[in-house]
């Protein structure tokens, strides 16, 4: 397990687990470092990105 909640924001998930970049970039999150990865939460990000967070969660729970 990787500690990584989707109530996390991206920021956050990076500097908890860099792992979990290439997760995030394969699911269509190419924009890590923006202004908005520091305030959205991964459920957020996912839900304008039309990424189900579930399955998300399965693959960054994976790494």
């Amino acid at each position: 397990m990787t500690g990584i909640t989707k109530e996390m924001t991206i920021g956050e998930i990076i500097r908890t687990n860099t792992d979990v970049i290439p997760v995030l970039m394969a699911a269509g999150m190419h924009c890590l470092g923006c202004p908005a990865s520091q305030g959205e939460s991964l459920e957020e990000a996912a839900m304008v990105h039309g990424i189900d967070i579930d399955e998300l969660m399965e693959h960054i729970n994976a790494v």
